[in-house]
């Protein structure tokens, strides 16, 4: 099954579909991976814990080759964080920030590209952040200030190790934090500050459409929405689903999230390095 929820774009513009997706290090089943990859057909791909180490730019081709598409930014420097495109997408210029170390955490940060399609300019960005609640959401704060230094459309992709907090449901016993959409309780570390630090100044692509109840994390039972893709709110959402089919559940632990977008303004993308 497919969580999916669409409405019809209102203006004419450029569309683009963006997917984000942590594929657990290619640990699962790779021929599935590819498959859900293919039959999704992003124009970009925004993926976490992808090559960053021994070999990354032969292993990052080889991941680009098996989704028919190509590198656009990543390796070493953004930490894991990889954007992949169609040559239907022009990259020109790609940047990356690190997040803090915390001693004996993982070394984290976002990965950024400069993008153009047609007259449509916009920057693609990407990260996962921490499992640890306690720097989370000092993560989050410093991703959502890096986005907000590019004066133009930023689409965001994001693990966020955390989710939104859901007005719907009642507080859990004994603490302010509410459950998580379709379980009784949050887990330990969902306090919801993440998302919301991260989220300030986007659309919540899933949100926009009312496609945020259904769950991407753990990918065989997914009961926690920590995925998402965050817009700059001057791009219209079209649609947006979760992926939740036999392939997804055996490719990674997380299922992807993909949003149709219509880029109305040809004019944002350009940052403030000049690009």
């Amino acid at each position: 099954m497919t969580a999916d929820q669409t409405t019809a774009p209102q203006r004419a513009g450029v569309r683009l579909r963006v997917l984000t997706y942590n594929i657990h290090g290619q640990r699962d089943d790779r021929a599935a991976l590819a498959e859900v990859v293919r039959q999704v057909a992003p124009d970009v791909a925004i993926l976490q814990e992808a090559p960053r180490r021994w070999r990354w730019r032969t292993r990052s081709a080889a991941l680009a080759n098996a989704f028919d598409m190509v590198v656009g930014a990543g390796g070493p420097p953004p930490l894991g964080n990889l954007v992949l495109t169609t040559l239907r997408v022009r990259v020109t210029g790609t940047w990356s920030v690190r997040f803090p170390l915390t001693p004996g955490r993982h070394l984290r940060g976002a990965v950024f590209a400069r993008c153009a399609v047609g007259p449509a300019r916009f920057v693609v960005a990407g990260s996962h952040l921490s499992t640890d609640p306690t720097e989370r959401p000092a993560q989050a704060r410093l991703l959502r200030q890096a986005c907000a230094d590019v004066d133009g459309s930023v689409i965001l992709g994001l693990d966020v190790n955390d989710q939104p907090a859901n007005p719907d449901d009642p507080p859990s016993p004994g603490t302010d934090a509410r459950p998580a959409p379709g379980t009784d309780a949050r887990p330990p570390g969902d306090t919801g500050a993440a998302w919301q630090l991260a989220a300030a100044g986007f659309t919540d692509a899933a949100a926009a459409v009312g496609a945020d109840r259904a769950g991407t994390f753990p990918g065989r039972d997914p009961r926690r929405r920590i995925d998402a893709i965050f817009v700059d709110p001057r791009i219209e959402v079209a649609g947006c689903r979760v992926v939740d089919t036999p392939a997804a559940r055996r490719a990674s632990d997380h299922l992807p999230v993909v949003a149709d977008l219509v880029l109305t303004d040809p004019a944002p993308g350009l940052d403030k390095r000049g690009g």
